[in-house]
């Protein structure tokens, strides 16, 4: 398999944490879709990452589908979700961290791609982050485990933790840990894991 995309990337490194805590074999080639963008769009036409190049050739285009494929090479036991009654919850929280960090990427183009960036919509997209920031911060203080769901590490803790990352990155200052103390707590806790330290890449902003 092969991974396409940089690690400061939320959506390409929660894939490249999953695969490693699978211990699947995978190549990571990470291509920007700025200065790489013909080589992605000519395995991906909607050139984004992830994309996946799996052994048969077949091209995944999405960290959904990327994740769905990966989760089916390991026995049910080892998948990387909560128990079955809190699996529509990891859903939730998975949705809301992946919303967040696209609103972070919509609003770093805005800022950086336009001469006059649009008001009305950067501040859309910072409404709709602080909301989300709240929700979750509100969801993850009510649950005192060491993980979102429990004593073991799900796709919405690495969600989560990728998310707050890029952000971060990418924003700095947007996120104040003494108003999500929770989230920040989750966060660093994760980053001190191995296997984050491992998937990691400082923010490269495009050129």
């Amino acid at each position: 398999m092969i991974l396409i995309g940089q690690y400061d990337s939320s959506f390409v490194r929660r894939v490249g944490i999953a695969l490693t805590l699978y211990r699947l074999p995978f190549e990571h080639r990470p291509w920007s879709v700025f200065g790489d963008g013909e080589k992605i769009q000519a395995l991906n036409p909607l050139m984004r990452v992830p994309t996946m190049v799996l052994d048969d050739g077949t091209v995944l285009v999405d960290s959904v589908t990327i994740l769905d494929h990966v989760d089916s090479l390991v026995p049910e036991a080892d998948r990387l979700w909560p128990a079955p009654g809190e699996r529509r919850h990891a859903l939730k929280v998975m949705a809301l961290a992946t919303g967040f960090a696209d609103k972070g990427v919509s609003l770093f183009y805005e800022l950086v791609l336009h001469k006059v960036p649009a008001e009305v919509w950067m501040d859309r997209c910072r409404s709709q982050m602080r909301a989300t920031l709240n929700a979750l911060e509100a969801d993850r203080a009510g649950r005192p485990t060491p993980f979102w769901f429990g004593d073991r590490i799900t796709h919405a803790d690495i969600a989560v933790a990728c998310a707050l990352r890029h952000i971060g990155d990418s924003h700095p200052g947007f996120i104040s840990a003494s108003e999500v103390p929770a989230l920040a707590a989750h966060g660093e806790r994760l980053e001190t894991l191995p296997v984050f330290k491992t998937i990691s890449q400082p923010f490269i902003p495009p050129a």
